[in-house]
């Protein structure tokens, strides 16, 4: 009698081990905190003070972010931006003490919308990531200041662009970019050698995105995962394998779905046709569920992203993973 097939940990429940994090200088007023694929949060300092992309997860883990901005300058923190509203990037804010939290007005919709109901979910899916969770105080994550498309900023006299380039990995996405040294930080519009998370995306939106993120030129770029991105042929690899997956991950549940085929089928085949390709990119096993489940719902009834929430997610796992 063969024995049954083990279903696999829930999400990132079973991924326990530490990263090694690096702190890169990538040009002159920019540094990338970066940790094996962990997320990532960027560094301006400016003439008179700092800003932060991307907070980590909770306060005990931003406190290492701090401690090395430390042993570059004493600035104070004046800027937290948000390039997304994922409570991965954003809890651990408070640590910063920051005059002005940042995010779009359609990341602030989101955070109305679904704040808690993500919150929950993300702490659930990714155990390591939210370590000391009970450091995070009470609440959500709330922007202090809003922007529709653009914003710049000066940092003595540095500018610092805030741009909404279009949806992708979120409705919300903010890229920010320093012209000046042609530096840019894309949250998860862009990953390098890691699994895009793909469970609120707009996947016919993301390539158009991607384009204009290219039409910059950036120099140099720190992507919301992997390796930071130090000159122009690794950012084009960047760009190239983030638009590969989507544009991969995309055509085939498409494909699927208009053919009738159920969600479980589509994401048994969506999986055997990109595993060879991408198997070996950071958290594939736990993007591919959540990404799949969205992208069938794109290409059928759900046009915005449905809300996850705890138990959607568990769902979701047992009926594909089972």
């Amino acid at each position: 009698m063969t024995a049954a097939p083990k279903a696999a940990a829930f999400a990132s429940q079973a991924d326990l081990a530490d990263k090694q994090v690096s702190f890169t200088q990538l040009s002159p007023h920019a540094w990338a905190y970066t940790a094996e694929g962990d997320p990532n949060t960027g560094i301006v300092v400016g003439d008179d003070a700092v800003m932060v992309i991307d907070t980590q997860a909770t306060p005990v883990m931003a406190a290492d972010v701090i401690r090395r901005i430390r042993n570059i300058t004493d600035k104070p923190i004046r800027y937290v931006v948000l390039s997304h509203y994922h409570a991965v990037r954003v809890l651990g804010a408070s640590a910063y003490r920051p005059e002005h939290i940042i995010a779009s007005e359609d990341t602030l919709a989101l955070i109305r919308e679904r704040g808690e109901q993500d919150k929950a979910s993300e702490i659930g899916r990714f155990p390591r990531l939210f370590r000391n969770v009970e450091s995070v105080p009470p609440g959500l994550t709330w922007p202090t200041l809003t922007f529709s498309g653009r914003m710049t900023l000066w940092l003595g006299k540095l500018e610092v662009q805030l741009l909404q380039l279009g949806r992708g990995h979120t409705k919300g996405d903010t890229v920010v970019w320093l012209p000046g040294e042609r530096t840019l930080f894309s949250g998860d519009l862009v990953e390098f050698d890691a699994t895009p998370y793909a469970g609120d995306a707009y996947f016919s939106d993301w390539p158009a995105t991607l384009d204009a993120v290219a039409a910059l030129h950036p120099a140099q770029l720190v992507p919301g995962r992997g390796a930071a991105l130090a000159d122009e042929a690794q950012v084009a690899a960047g760009l190239a394998g983030t638009r590969a997956f989507i544009g991969d991950v995309w055509a085939s549940v498409r494909a699927g779905a208009a053919a009738g085929k159920d969600l479980t089928t589509v994401y048994r085949e969506t999986m055997a046709a990109l595993r060879p390709k991408y198997g070996h990119w950071v958290i594939f096993e736990h993007c591919m569920p959540f990404d799949v489940s969205r992208a069938y719902d794109e290409a059928t009834a759900h046009r915005d992203p449905r809300i996850w929430t705890a138990e959607r997610d568990i769902e979701m796992w047992k009926a594909l993973e089972a």
